[in-house]
């Protein structure tokens, strides 16, 4: 499964730290956050991958040359930042006509992509893309989906100061072929959340994932992903 991880931001509400390293860098419990991303899609059987780059990109570029992931990584270098939906229009060749994953790789995420993959593959005829959604306890800072009875989205409230729900857009995607190439040929939009999204109701499958997945872009939420990393290897070590 060809992912797209977007990895490019500035990751400005974690400064000081990421004054002097990408977002996507930041160490979880040891490690930097895209190997975590890259090791978990990995064992999926995910990839080859996409990382696309702006701040900092030699950073990245240091650390994916040296990575046991290497060979299997290409680096879509932005000079100017493009967007979540051009970064996807101006890389739609990468997944040759196939399904693909698309990753807010600055997010924190414990999500069974097994799982979410056969969810997808099982989707409701009408479906153009599945979306991994999270029961998350700041609604107000989230994008907010509401279900009907297949669990598909009627309705996608981005950070509503009120929303009607607590269930959240996870930022992690599986696009079918159909919509990659629908906006890689026809699309304008430069942001995915709030410029695409809103204009596929009814035709995105929500998948739950019940195993953490967090937005690491507050020192609270960072240091949570620290300690729930730190979990994570205690439990995985004990389970070997």
């Amino acid at each position: 499964m060809k992912t797209l991880l977007l990895a490019a931001g500035f990751g400005t509400r974690l400064r000081p730290l990421t004054d002097t390293m990408p977002k996507c860098l930041v160490p979880i419990h040891g490690r930097p956050l895209l190997d975590i991303w890259l090791e978990r899609l990995t064992d999926a059987g995910c990839g080859p991958f996409l990382v696309n780059t702006h701040y900092l990109a030699n950073q990245v570029d240091q650390f994916l040359s040296g990575s046991r992931h290497a060979g299997r990584v290409t680096v879509a270098h932005e000079a100017e930042l493009l967007g979540t939906a051009a970064t996807l229009r101006a890389n739609a060749g990468f997944f040759d006509g196939e399904d693909g994953l698309l990753i807010h790789a600055d997010n924190y995420c414990l999500g069974d992509f097994g799982a979410f993959i056969d969810a997808h593959r099982n989707r409701p005829r009408e479906c153009l893309m599945t979306m991994m959604t999270f029961r998350t306890d700041t609604p107000s800072s989230c994008g907010i989906v509401s279900l009907d009875e297949h669990n598909v989205v009627t309705r996608f409230e981005e950070k509503q100061a009120n929303p009607s729900g607590n269930l959240a857009n996870g930022a992690v995607y599986l696009l079918s072929a159909e919509l990659i190439e629908r906006l890689g040929t026809e699309g304008r939009a430069t942001d995915f959340s709030t410029e695409v999204i809103p204009t596929l109701m009814g035709r995105i499958q929500s998948f739950e994932t019940h195993d953490t997945l967090i937005d690491i872009g507050t020192p609270r939420t960072y240091a949570l992903a620290n300690a729930l990393q730190a979990e994570h290897v205690k439990l995985t070590d004990r389970a070997r």
